[in-house]
């Protein structure tokens, strides 16, 4: 095993943080297998804010561009969390300079990129990930385990929803999430998340149809200064307009059940909307984010005068809980944050081949499936909710 590791993310936003923590907490999780971490550089084309996040999480540097990163020999390790028409160029050139790499979902603005990068990673010597954070959630892991050991039985139905409101203010001004084709707005935002967190419930997803992809803000205006995140700023007065969607919908044909899936951007009071239920033959069971350490319950195995949803909180006899966080008692809560540290942790692990308490992250290939049931969508709306067979 290697002495150390040098670790550096590319993207200081929003989600560039997640993973920046994420990694310092990964050698936390369980019993550390992992060589030291050296945490070596953040980076951002906005350098003051690279220089200003790498001070707060006790990275030694800042840098300008992957490109520095790429360079560097003390980087073994690069998460990727920038605008997705910039994944590509970033992610072959850091797998070409030996880096191995965990890039954000989607991996591209398009399909096309999405098969580029894909063949780039199984030529690369180095590890290729794709972060496909929910399947470390513990109660949509705990939920998984109760249809996978039978207690709810075969799925029959999943209904699924992830409803955010960043965009719902005509106020937010435009950035790259605004731009792109057909495809690259809400759905590819967090219909990706919505789509990989049906399948790893309900199976693989063979045909889409009754898609629908909707734009209810038609412009936005520049900022005058530089945006993080959703952050609400001063706006110029030049708009520019909207070339993506702010919501989509969409049914799938599982295997052996059927789904419906709905996504927005523009859902006011839902900052972070997830949720689902999934039906089964012996019962049903939901997960809402806004309650992410408690999963709902139904078992169609008692009376029907007193038979119903009943909450359980999560603890240690669920997926990924015991052993794991710091306080792993019923009732003391798991968010999102540390599904991204539970990412940081199985990517580090699999780096350096230790064992592992948690399932390795999504390969590039499992990435691009993605990116085929997104183009599926695109398809079925553009030909008034055609099936479309993957």
């Amino acid at each position: 095993m290697t002495q150390s590791l040098g670790i550096a993310v590319i993207g200081a936003g929003m989600a560039g943080l997640a993973h920046i923590a994420g990694y310092r907490t990964a050698p936390t999780l369980y019993n550390s297998e992992l060589p030291a971490l050296r945490y070596v550089a953040v980076a951002d084309v906005n350098t003051e804010l690279a220089t200003t996040v790498a001070k707060r999480y006790g990275y030694a540097k800042a840098l300008g561009t992957w490109h520095e990163v790429a360079a560097d020999p003390d980087i073994d390790v690069v998460s990727v969390v920038i605008a997705n028409r910039f994944h590509r160029e970033a992610v072959e050139g850091l797998l070409a300079a030996g880096k191995h790499v965990l890039c954000e979902k989607p991996l591209a603005d398009t399909l096309e990129e999405a098969e580029a990068m894909a063949a780039a990673a199984r030529d690369a010597a180095s590890l290729a990930r794709v972060g496909f954070t929910f399947r470390r959630t513990p109660g949509i892991a705990a939920i998984r385990d109760l249809i996978k050991d039978g207690t709810l039985g075969k799925v029959l139905h999943f209904s699924g929803r992830y409803w955010t409101d960043y965009g719902h203010n005509w106020q937010a001004p435009m950035s790259w999430r605004y731009k792109g084709g057909p495809g690259s707005g809400a759905l590819a935002d967090v219909g990706s998340h919505l789509s990989y967190i049906a399948e790893f419930l309900a199976g693989e997803i063979r045909s889409v149809s009754g898609g629908q992809l909707s734009t209810s803000i038609t412009e936005r205006y520049l900022p005058v200064g530089a945006v993080t995140g959703h952050d609400l700023v001063e706006l110029s007065n030049i708009a520019e307009p909207v070339e993506n969607d702010d919501y989509a919908a969409f049914n799938v044909q599982f295997s052996d059940a059927v789904g419906s899936l709905e996504v927005s951007r523009v859902a006011a009071g839902h900052p972070n909307g997830l949720s689902f239920e999934v039906f089964c033959e012996k019962g049903a069971a939901r997960f809402n984010q806004q309650r992410p350490s408690q999963i709902e319950i139904m078992l169609a195995d008692g009376p029907s005068a007193t038979n119903g949803y009943r909450t359980v909180d999560l603890g240690p006899e669920h997926a990924y809980i015991g052993g794991g966080l710091p306080m792993d008692a019923p009732g003391v809560g798991v968010g999102q944050n540390e599904a991204f540290a539970y990412q940081a942790r199985a990517f580090l692990d699999e780096v350096v081949g230790a064992s592992t308490a948690l399932p390795a992250n999504a390969t590039f290939d499992e990435g691009l499936h993605n990116m085929r049931i997104l183009q599926a969508v695109v398809e079925s709306a553009a030909n008034h909710g055609k099936k479309v067979t993957l």
